[in-house]
């Protein structure tokens, strides 16, 4: 099945959830105290996280969708 956008809480008591926007998948945070500065990019090997503030918006790099023993399998829908 085709997902145009999903969403799904998180279950790890922070505040944020998980999408999936026409296949491409992440997390959306919003941080209590910390300010990670804003409109700084990290990347790793799996997601690249872009911070705006106390918001961080993770995404699952495409390389990592070809992975599949690190893949985010239905994540959000």
């Amino acid at each position: 099945m085709f997902v145009i956008f999903a969403t799904k809480a998180l279950t790890d008591g922070t505040k944020g959830f998980r999408f999936n926007v026409l296949g491409t998948k992440g997390i959306v945070r919003v941080r209590k105290n910390k300010s990670n500065g804003w409109f700084k990019r990290a990347g790793g090997d799996e997601m690249v996280g872009m911070h705006f503030g106390k918001l961080t918006v993770y995404r699952e790099r495409p390389a990592n969708r070809a992975n599949l023993s690190r893949k985010l399998r239905h994540f959000a829908g």
